[in-house]
């Protein structure tokens, strides 16, 4: 049985790891094109992306061979010949067995221990190719920030750009100098070109048809002094700005990424899911103390602690607030209303940033849960495939890879669908993060529990004669079922049992 399977697993596994690299090829081709990569670069980029895509080929291959495998033997009459010697179809299955559950546990440690640095390897190389040539990278309808290694940080908003001439329309700069967002440079152009100087270490950005609107530069003693920013404006037809970059190919800092959910093995990831439920609890306890000591919530509760009589006596005689406005003169009516609106405005906008540091705390936490536990969904899918390939093979009794290929795609995108709609659902909030993975091996265990129970019951799931002989023999019950709850007529009746008692030949079969 190792030696029918395992050349089978290594052949599979081998072209389901190749058609998701090219996968993974053709979706960043657009990073690889025009930068002047070396060989060794891109040798070691896919190299790691090949260790980062083996969760993904995995399963596939085992689904794949062992229907592949059973499928040959029960075709060749192989399988029969070993059950009518007394092999059972469990032991038939133990080598295998044995084989796929060591494979599971050297999955585990796969997940926990390989790819998270393959992670870090891999998004390293992936963001300094990014960081290279950024003339390519500029993006259409967003602020592209550029770090350029000084104090003064770039931000460039494209509206549109003409794919076949490279040139950049409705071009927007905004130019920080340091941490004062005094010294901020506003550029606006109806069109840009950005490419690369000769020596690689300044990117030419020539503006067409705009204006630029920013303030002189002045320090710490000069700008106390000065009650107002000194501001200057400049309108142009063409103008050239020298951005300092590099455009070497640099690796993107590794401690940034191993910091990160994908860089961390199980042992981090708990440590961090535990770190992050104490930092949303403090934070939690700490706008509710802000909120308990507002001004409106204390005033409340001091007079309802003071006076018990006080609701009452709002109530039998209310503040008519339009009265108190309506007295008041124009100038303070104006007054009262900015204030009121400054309030709003501020109360809204401080509670809008509570509630995004709040979602963006708690969707940290749902990526390091995930994380945790797809350490162990390769391991529990590998299992569950072996256990669905092994018996439909032996049931289908169908080796090459026609029907088996078409079998196993199947299984494979319900699996890899309801598995990135768990994954999608628990990311956004939307489901439990342990629910959200395990969704798919929910699914798919059932399914395995019962293919087995038929293969080892020896029963002909796909033979259409069993379903026949089945009719015929519980056709009048069946017919009795529907006529006594009206879903049939006596026509209907005699037709049906004429149908069965029809001699079938092979055609119409």
């Amino acid at each position: 049985m190792l030696q029918t399977f395992l050349p089978l697993f290594a052949m599979t596994f081998l072209i389901c790891l190749f058609i998701v690299l090219m996968q993974f090829l053709w979706r960043y081709i657009d990073d690889f094109v025009g930068k002047g990569l070396s060989i060794d670069v891109l040798a070691e980029l896919f190299f790691y992306a090949a260790l980062t895509l083996c969760p993904l080929s995995l399963p596939l291959a085992v689904l794949l061979a062992s229907l592949m495998t059973f499928g040959n033997l029960g075709e060749s009459l192989e399988l029969l010949a070993m059950k009518a010697s007394g092999i059972s179809f469990t032991k038939i299955m133990r080598p295998l067995m044995i084989f796929i559950f060591c494979l599971a546990i050297g999955a585990f440690f796969f997940q926990d221990r390989v790819l998270p640095v393959a992670n870090t390897k891999m998004y390293s190389i992936l963001l300094g190719i990014k960081n290279k040539s950024p003339e390519m990278e500029i993006p259409e309808g967003v602020f592209y920030k550029m770090d350029v290694g000084s104090n003064d940080t770039y931000n460039i908003y494209v509206q549109s750009k003409d794919p076949k001439t490279g040139l950049l329309k409705n071009v927007t700069i905004y130019i920080f100098s340091g941490s004062n967002i005094e010294d901020a440079t506003v550029t606006t152009a109806d069109s840009a070109r950005i490419q690369s100087t000769l020596d690689g270490g300044h990117l030419k950005l020539t503006l067409m048809h705009g204006e630029q609107v920013g303030t002189f530069k002045q320090n710490n003693r000069q700008r106390s002094n000065s009650n107002h920013p000194q501001y200057r404006r400049e309108s142009f037809e063409l103008k050239e700005v020298f951005i300092p970059y590099s455009n070497d190919f640099e690796k993107t800092d590794e401690s940034m990424i191993a910091s990160r959910h994908v860089g961390k093995n199980l042992a981090e990831l708990s440590a961090s899911v535990a770190e992050l439920d104490q930092r949303i609890d403090s934070i939690n306890q700490e706008y509710g103390r802000q909120l308990v000591q507002t001004t409106y919530y204390k005033s409340v509760e001091t007079k309802q602690r003071q006076d018990t009589v006080f609701f009452t006596q709002v109530k039998e005689s209310p503040i008519n607030l339009d009265s108190i406005y309506s007295s008041l003169s124009p100038a303070q009516m104006v007054q009262v209303a900015e204030k009121a609106r400054d309030h709003s405005s501020i109360v809204i906008g401080s509670f809008n940033t509570r509630k995004e540091m709040q979602a963006a705390e708690y969707k940290n936490r749902s990526y390091h849960e995930i994380e945790m536990h797809r350490k162990f969904t390769l391991s529990i899918a590998c299992l569950l495939f072996f256990f669905i390939g092994a018996p439909l093979g032996a049931i289908i009794k169908k080796g090459g890879l026609g029907v088996p290929v078409i079998v196993s795609v199947l299984f494979f995108i319900i699996y890899y669908i309801i598995d990135n709609t768990g994954y999608k659902m628990a990311r956004d909030g939307n489901a439990e993060p342990w629910l959200g993975v395990w969704l798919s091996s929910i699914v798919l265990a059932p399914i395995g529990i019962f293919l087995t129970w038929r293969a080892l019951n020896d029963s002909a799931l796909f033979d259409w004669d069993a379903y026949k002989i089945f009719f015929i023999r519980n056709g009048k019950k069946i017919i009795n079922f529907l006529k006594k709850h009206g879903f049939v007529t006596k026509n209907f009746q005699k037709d049906f049992k004429a149908l069965l008692r029809k001699k079938i030949t092979t055609e119409d079969q």
